[in-house]
């Protein structure tokens, strides 16, 4: 009896012996080359722990099959390894996948001005990291279920009834597969990418996430909206940074019609120069607009991207407003009331068109009369007051 124990003991140990020189040549290996290509220090990093926890369950299930002296315990630790070594080559060819994506996503960069290439690989990259991720992981959850006998049997008559389980699946799971689909097609379709500026639902942000269900927005507070990925196949929304970054946008200001154009453009000139915001494609002032008192001056500049145009707006519009209070202030917005006499207004007749002030309520004591049964207080009449004579 202990010639078995101590038979499985030394498998174990020789197996656990092998499993780490493999791991130690594998970590020196990888480390040499890491100091020439960038996806070996990617590879160890984020494949060391998968590849060592599969390298000693293998030794240790070896062992088990080879040396272990009890029937009954040897199929049931040899099940657990087999389950074991399932979920361990799962996460070994799930990291496998994340260090293939974070290779070829080294390879573009996003933080660069002409970046929208660099924004389609990587949002299709990291949907394709999930998906591949979601079908490992269920493939391995399935491989663990069918080392169950009763799970085998099971699973030949699902294949059976594959046909009707799938119409039932589909129609309880309509919604989600509705969303896995229109995310699929907002990646490949390249209608969004990551670090895109939208106006969605009211909300301007840059899309911080897209995945098979929802995409994340980083709205400019600091703040998350999540909306579902058929929100983006079905409703209109806007994308500023769909074919580039750079925008144009409009600074428009109501001012007295004593403002000089000229010199104000002038002066926008000499504001747009002084600073690094302005990208110097586009810079116009024009009075789109002249009635109602006051004169509508628009101006339009250009910037680079969304956050650097909304600074641009902000800064010419100060200065454009410092400039009209010191340099123009008759330029100022000022409203114009014309004061007449507050007498009743005067009236004209068919036959003189001069105006009188003959009206309903005006030009006899009857007509005074009638006026101050409209314009005066009603009283009040106690019972002790004389009543008024008829």
């Amino acid at each position: 009896m202990w010639d078995g124990w101590v038979e499985f003991g030394i498998a174990a140990l020789i197996g656990t012996g092998i499993a780490i020189v493999v791991a130690v040549i594998a970590t020196i290996v990888l480390a040499v080359i890491a100091r020439r290509r960038r996806w070996a220090g990617v590879l160890s990093r984020q494949s060391r722990a998968p590849f060592r926890m599969l390298l000693l369950v293998v030794a240790l299930w070896v062992a088990v099959r080879v040396a272990f002296p009890d029937e009954t315990w040897r199929g049931i630790l040899g099940q657990i390894l087999t389950i074991l070594i399932i979920a361990a080559s799962a996460w070994l060819l799930a990291s496998l996948v994340v260090v293939a994506t974070d290779v070829a996503l080294g390879r573009y960069r996003i933080d660069v001005p002409d970046n929208r290439v660099a924004r389609r690989i990587r949002t299709q990259t990291l949907v394709v990291r999930r998906l591949a991720i979601a079908i490992i992981v269920i493939i391995g959850i399935g491989a663990a279920l069918l080392t169950f006998d009763s799970v085998r049997a099971i699973g030949a008559s699902v294949l059976a009834s594959a046909g009707i389980a799938s119409i039932v699946a589909g129609l309880a799971a309509q919604s989600v597969l509705a969303n896995v689909f229109a995310g699929l097609q907002i990646v490949f379709s390249d209608a969004l990418r990551v670090d895109d500026v939208v106006v969605a639902d009211g909300e301007w942000g840059r899309v911080g996430e897209i995945t098979l269900s929802y995409v994340v927005l980083d709205l400019w507070d600091d703040r998350r909206l999540v909306l579902p990925c058929t929100y983006f196949t079905t409703t209109p929304f806007e994308n500023w940074t769909r074919k580039g970054s750079e925008l144009l946008g409009a600074v428009e200001m109501d001012l007295d019609w004593n403002v000089s154009p000229a010199l104000m453009r002038a002066h926008l000139q000499r504001v747009l120069e002084r600073t690094d915001l302005w990208d110097g494609r586009t810079a116009v002032l024009q009075v789109t607009d002249a009635v109602a008192g006051y004169v509508r001056v628009r101006i339009l500049v250009t910037a680079k991207d969304a956050p650097t145009l909304f600074d641009l707006r902000c800064l010419v519009r100060e200065a454009m407003v410092t400039w009209v209070q010191e340099s123009m202030p008759q330029a100022l917005p000022v409203q114009r009331v014309l004061m007449t006499d507050a007498a009743a207004p005067a009236v004209r007749t068919a036959t003189d068109p001069t105006p009188t002030r003959d009206g309903l309520f005006t030009g006899s004591a009857d007509a005074e009369r009638r006026a101050s049964t409209f314009t005066n207080a009603i009283p009040i009449l106690r019972e002790d007051d004389p009543q008024p004579s008829p």
